[in-house]
């Protein structure tokens, strides 16, 4: 990835921890971001937390429509060390309860 698309990644990112109003993060996703692009994010997250969850991946394949492909970078990203992706599902289940 080109150095000023990292920049760009970085500082987006520091502006929506920094908003604190899910809300307002939410809306500016949907504003920023095509519907397709929405679906594929929200595809991703739910196809994490059914790997979590020990889902199988051609059952997740099947009932989300998504390639193989995509499902085994999520399995490998939530294998490796300090993954965010695990980060992220741990911070989910907090807020969960």
């Amino acid at each position: 990835m080109h150095r000023n698309s990292l920049d760009r990644l970085a500082e987006l990112a520091a502006l929506l921890h920094q908003s604190g109003d899910p809300d307002l993060v939410e809306q500016f996703l949907r504003e920023i971001l095509t519907p397709s692009e929405v679906q594929g994010i929200s595809s991703r997250w739910e196809l994490v937390k059914r790997l979590d969850g020990g889902q199988s991946q051609r059952a997740i394949a099947s009932e989300l429509g998504l390639s193989l492909c995509k499902i085994t970078r999520g399995s490998r990203e939530l294998k490796k060390p300090h993954s965010a992706l695990r980060t992220m599902l741990d911070h989910h289940h907090r807020l969960q309860g």
